[in-house]
């Protein structure tokens, strides 16, 4: 009896610790890993198409994180998105003609902005407008360009 009073409790804290970390992988994936983000100061910046960007992804430079996508919206005058990043204050040296492009880790992953710093003197303020910027590349878009060339040539031989 007793015996098997000891099992059902290492059963138990077997089966707690796993619910725990499948709690902390969830966080992981879901990218709330990090509550306590320290503030910082938002940029903006401005693309034609932000592909899969969701809102909470990286901001990264040199592979680095320095900051998360804080808010994504839509201009109806120029259709283009404007996305809010907000960077990390101990990040606050980026030249003014940084730019801005959105990328995907691996041939599926989730999407992220990376910034690649200018050569200009004066830094980016909070509020202030990435100037260059280039679109999220559409795996959909680029197949589709792919089979139109491909059918093209076909028939001009």
């Amino acid at each position: 009896m007793f015996q098997s009073k000891n099992i059902e409790i290492l059963v138990g804290i077997f089966v707690a610790a796993g619910l725990g970390a499948l709690f902390v992988l969830a966080m992981k994936v879901s990218n709330l890993s990090a509550f306590s983000d320290e503030g910082g100061y938002p940029l903006i910046a401005r693309f034609d198409n932000i592909g899969g960007l969701k809102v909470r992804a990286p901001v990264t430079m040199a592979g680095v994180r320095i900051g998360r996508v804080e808010q994504i919206g839509f201009d109806n005058k120029t259709f283009e998105a404007v996305v809010t990043l907000n960077i990390s204050h101990q990040y606050d040296q980026l030249p003014k003609d940084t730019s801005a492009s959105i990328f995907t880790s691996g041939l599926l992953g989730e999407q992220y902005v990376a910034l690649e710093a200018g050569g200009e003197m004066d830094n980016m303020q909070a509020n202030d407008h990435f100037i260059i910027t280039q679109s999220a590349l559409v795996l959909e878009e680029l197949i589709g360009q792919f089979l139109f060339k491909t059918a093209e040539g076909g028939g001009s031989e």
